[in-house]
């Protein structure tokens, strides 16, 4: 006797941006489709660490359906949409929105569209690779700084290279400064050599 396929579980997701939005209007409709459980959260779609969303994520069982009323619930960009729809598809599951038909895993169309995602993704992250390229080339140009802003201000580097030639250590200064001893030693590279002679760490004057 073969055995009967388990029952899909629908698994309904309903999101809002902001506090003075309600989900009630998405909660009747999930509910109406059959979705016994539902993951809500008020929260920006641009977040791909959605408290709610990766709980759903891992709670799928294969076979189990995703359903949304519509897709800009699931995600924001073309990008976090293809990896959500295709980490359900990994799993074993099916994804479906009610206000969009095609948008349907479960069939041959739905599977398209998956496909044109992936391809629509890379075209986004290419472009935002390109977008952040030239934004750092404009800001290097403008004389911006790249990346953390330094621990110690110029005038304190100067002190630190001051205090250093005057016999202070990295240790007690990284303590004078409330900093860790790779801060200190940030201030005198390329000066440590001249640094180095006047402590005796440098090479030279040995046996020849």
């Amino acid at each position: 006797m073969t055995e009967s396929a388990a029952p899909i579980r629908s698994l309904g997701y309903a999101r809002v941006s902001t506090v003075g939005q309600t989900l009630e209007a998405q909660l009747a409709q999930l509910h109406e489709t059959g979705c016994a459980t539902i993951y809500r959260e008020k929260a920006s779609g641009a977040k791909a660490d959605r408290r709610e969303l990766q709980r759903l994520l891992k709670a799928l069982s294969p076979g189990d359906e995703v359903v949304v009323t519509r897709i800009d619930r699931l995600a924001r960009s073309t990008f976090d949409l293809f990896g959500i729809v295709k980490h359900i598809v990994d799993a074993g599951g099916r994804f479906r929105s009610l206000a969009e038909p095609w948008a349907d895993t479960s069939n041959s169309t739905g599977r398209l569209m998956l496909a044109v995602l992936g391809g629509l993704a890379d075209v986004e992250r290419d472009l935002i690779r390109t977008r952040t390229a030239e934004g750092r080339s404009r800001a290097k140009a403008r004389g911006a700084h790249m990346g953390r802003p330094p621990r110690l201000t110029p005038t304190q580097q100067a002190e630190v290279r001051q205090r250093l030639t005057d016999g202070e250590t990295h240790a007690d200064l990284a303590r004078s400064y409330a900093v860790g001893v790779s801060t200190i030693r940030g201030p005198v590279r390329g000066w440590s050599k001249t640094y180095a002679k006047r402590r005796g760490l440098a090479g030279g004057g040995g046996a020849a």
